[in-house]
C-alpha cells in the first residue's frame, strides 16, 4: 500500500445558510498521519466527508496524488472510510464483511481470500473470519471495520472517531496500535477527533478547526506549547488564561500588568501592545514561586488525580489559577485555605495579542 497526498484548495461547504467548511487550504503529506480535531460543530466531520465523497463542495478544490477529486464519485476515488459506528453487516461473517467491497473490485475468489486474510493478519484478527460480529468485542469489531477498508488498498484512509464508542482503557491501547500500524503499513491517515489525547499521541500534524476554519495547524508539540490563541490554549488542554494590560518591553520580554500586579512574559507576542491574554499551561505554573514573576494566592482545593495532584488557587484581582504537581505518594502537598506563591517561568509565560 502507498500513501498519497492530499490538497484541499479553497474549499467551502454551504447548507443553506449555514457556512459549515469555510474556505480550507491544507496540504496534507503522503504517508503522513494528520488529524483534524475540535468541537461538535466546527467542520471537521463534513471536511472529511468532502474527501471521502459523500458532499459536494460548494467551491474550491480536493486534490489526491494531484488529481482534482472535487466531482469524482466516492466509490472511484482511492480512498476509504473508517466509522465511527463501524457499520458491519450482523448476518455476514467476518471475512464476508472485509470481503464486501472487493466484489466491486472484480476480484477472483482466491485473490479476495488472500487480500481478506493480509488484511485480517494486519490488524491482528486472523482466524477469526468464520465468526459473527456479535461475536466479537468491541475492540474487535473497530478491526474489522479498519481491514474492511484496509483490503481495498486506499491511496486515503479516512477514520470519523472510530473509537469513540470504546471505553477508555481500550482507546488507549487502540490509539498505540492504529499508530503503529499506519506506520507500518505506510498509507495516509486523514483522522477526525474531538478527543485531545487521541489527536496529540497519534498525529505527525494536526489542524484545531473552529467555526469551519483551520484555527491552528502544525505538530502536536508546537500546537500544544505554542497555541496562538485563546480558543487554541483553550480547547487544546487545560491552560491558565489572565487578562491584563502591556506596560512595557524589556530584553525581548513583554511586561504586563494584571490588575496592579505585574508578570514578564517571553513568549508569544511579546512585541504586542495594549489588552492581551497571558497563558501558561498548568504544569509549567512552579509550585511555591521562585523569588520572581510570582503571584501570592491562598489554595482553594487539591484534586487527587493518582499521579498528579491538581492545586487551584485563586489570586486576588485575577481568579482561580491551576497548578499541575507530581504525586510522590507521601501526601505531602499544599493544604486548604494555606498561602503560597506560583511562580511563572517567563519562558513558559505566553503572549496572545
Amino acid at each position: 500500500m502507498a500513501g498519497g497526498s492530499v490538497q484541499l484548495v479553497g474549499l467551502e461547504k454551504r447548507f443553506a445558510e449555514v457556512l459549515a467548511v469555510d474556505s480550507i487550504d491544507l496540504e496534507i503529506g503522503a504517508g503522513e498521519f494528520f488529524s483534524l480535531l475540535g468541537p461538535s460543530g466546527c467542520g471537521k466531520t463534513t471536511t472529511l466527508r468532502l474527501v471521502a465523497g459523500f458532499e459536494r463542495p460548494t467551491a474550491g478544490q480536493i486534490l489526491i496524488d494531484g488529481v482534482d477529486a472535487a466531482d469524482t464519485p466516492p466509490h472511484k476515488r482511492p480512498v476509504s472510510t473508517v466509522f465511527q459506528s463501524y457499520a458491519l453487516f450482523p448476518h455476514m461473517t467476518v471475512g464476508e464483511n472485509v470481503a464486501f467491497g472487493l466484489k466491486y473490485q472484480n476480484a477472483t475468489k482466491s485473490e479476495m481470500a488472500d487480500r481478506v486474510g493480509k488484511a485480517l493478519e494486519l490488524v491482528q484478527l486472523s482466524g477469526l473470519d468464520k465468526r459473527k460480529p456479535s461475536q466479537l468485542s468491541g475492540g474487535q469489531q473497530q478491526r474489522v471495520a479498519l481491514a474492511r477498508s484496509l483490503v481495498l488498498n486506499p491511496s486515503v484512509l479516512l477514520l470519523d472517531e472510530p473509537l469513540g464508542a470504546l471505553d477508555a482503557k481500550l482507546r488507549k491501547a487502540l490509539q498505540v496500535e492504529l499508530k503503529t500500524l499506519q506506520e507500518e503499513i505506510g498509507i495516509t491517515f486523514i483522522y477526525v477527533t474531538h478527543d485531545q489525547e487521541e489527536a496529540l499521541t497519534m498525529s505527525d500534524r494536526l489542524a484545531v478547526m473552529n467555526h469551519g476554519r483551520v484555527e491552528q495547524l502544525g505538530t502536536p508539540a508546537e500546537v500544544y506549547e505554542e497555541p496562538t490563541t485563546e480558543y487554541i490554549a483553550d480547547f487544546l488542554g487545560s491552560s491558565n488564561l489572565m487578562n491584563g494590560e502591556v506596560v512595557g518591553h524589556d530584553n525581548g520580554a513583554c511586561i504586563v500588568n494584571l490588575g496592579g500586579l505585574r508578570l514578564r512574559a517571553g513568549a508569544g507576542r511579546t512585541d504586542a501592545q495594549g489588552a492581551v491574554s497571558l497563558c501558561i499551561r498548568p504544569e509549567r505554573v512552579l509550585l511555591g514561586g521562585t523569588g520572581a514573576n510570582d503571584l501570592p494566592g491562598v489554595v482553594d482545593r487539591v484534586v487527587y488525580k493518582g499521579p498528579l495532584l491538581e492545586v487551584l488557587v485563586h489570586v486576588d484581582g485575577i481568579g482561580e489559577l491551576q497548578a499541575v504537581v507530581p504525586n510522590h505518594g507521601d501526601g505531602a502537598g499544599p493544604s486548604r485555605g494555606s498561602r503560597i506563591a506560583l511562580g511563572f517561568p517567563p519562558e513558559a509565560l505566553r503572549v496572545l495579542a
